[in-house]
């Protein structure tokens, strides 16, 4: 399985900078397209992955639904963060073909050539499906529009550019460790486009990315983020953030929406809730590792929350986190 670590981008006393480094992605299929004019591609529901697209020649059209179409230009690229379906066309009146209907040459296990269309005008567009491998992310990327694009004309320290233009050259020929390059640059690319809309969309300053913000919350909750594992109380967090617990709790709860032992008891199951589907790992040990006491007690939470015990979801098949299935 290829899981790519973000870059570090921010310092750890960065509370949002210290989310996004958790921001992991494995990729699941990388497709260089090759596109002539009539066209058109529908791309089907990925649950749990977000996809990436980047034109490097050419021009096409943007759909999905509820977002206004978009004609995306050469040095654009788009991120749609919650897998939902959308189409790429040559032009508005072009068909589609469901993308995993039209042949492709396997270059590799995820690493894939399409070559698609009527003979026409030429679009080149490189496509990523990624999955996020932490909580923590996740929680982020949930708080993220439908649909975010970058263009070059809006770039204005010019990393956008130069980086398109390395992914130009690794898909245009696949050298030696260029698939490794892409998985890279794919990561670089994501994070940078999070980063561009965390810095100018209002949506950005509520909830709790807002909390992530903030000076006090934030910090307490970067604590809770790093040791879930602790016996935390309320208290234990208001001396954190530096607050009295009267004016923490308010204050946490009037920016996540949610009182403080709530949120810690949620985010540890969420993080045992993943933890159980990548790992063999008794389940003292797991109790143990997410801030409970017994493992009694680590499954009457889970229970409550999921619907069901630990040890029935890990004996239930998991997906295959490794592969977009192409049938």
């Amino acid at each position: 399985m290829w899981t790519t670590p973000a870059c570090e981008v921010a310092a750890p006393s960065d509370p949002l900078g210290e989310t996004l480094h958790l921001l992991r992605l494995t990729g699941t299929l990388y497709c260089r397209a090759e596109l002539t004019a009539p066209w058109g591609v529908a791309v089907p529901a990925l649950p749990g992955c977000m996809t990436l697209q980047v034109v490097t020649a050419g021009r096409c059209w943007l759909e999905a639904d509820g977002v206004e179409p978009r004609l995306v230009g050469p040095g654009s690229l788009t991120l749609i963060p919650h897998g939902i379906p959308h189409r790429f066309r040559s032009d508005p009146q072009a068909s589609t073909e469901p993308l995993f209907s039209i042949p492709v040459q396997r270059l590799s296990e995820r690493y894939e050539i399409m070559r698609y269309g009527g003979g026409g005008e030429l679009t080149q567009v490189t496509y990523a499906v990624l999955r996020l491998d932490h909580v923590a992310a996740q929680r982020m990327v949930a708080q993220l529009p439908t649909v975010l694009h970058l263009d070059r004309f809006d770039d204005e320290t010019g990393w956008l550019h130069s980086t398109l233009r390395f992914v130009a050259r690794e898909a245009q020929a696949l050298r030696p460790g260029g698939e490794t390059m892409l998985t890279r640059l794919a990561d670089v690319l994501v994070i940078q486009t999070i980063r561009a809309w965390l810095d100018a969309a209002p949506e950005a300053r509520q909830g709790w990315l807002a909390a992530l913000r903030d000076p006090q919350i934030g910090q307490a909750l970067t604590a809770l983020h790093r040791t879930p594992e602790r016996d935390w109380s309320v208290i234990d967090l208001a001396r954190e953030a530096g607050l009295s617990r009267s004016a923490f709790a308010a204050r946490f709860t009037a920016l996540v929406g949610e009182p403080v032992m709530r949120y810690v008891a949620a985010w540890r199951l969420q993080l045992a809730h993943d933890h159980l589907g990548r790992t063999d790992e008794p389940l003292p040990v797991v109790a143990r590792r997410f801030g409970y006491q017994s493992e009694a007690a680590f499954c009457r939470a889970f229970k409550r929350a999921y619907g069901v015990p630990p040890g029935r979801l890990r004996r239930e098949p998991v997906p295959d986190r490794r592969r977009a299935d192409r049938g």
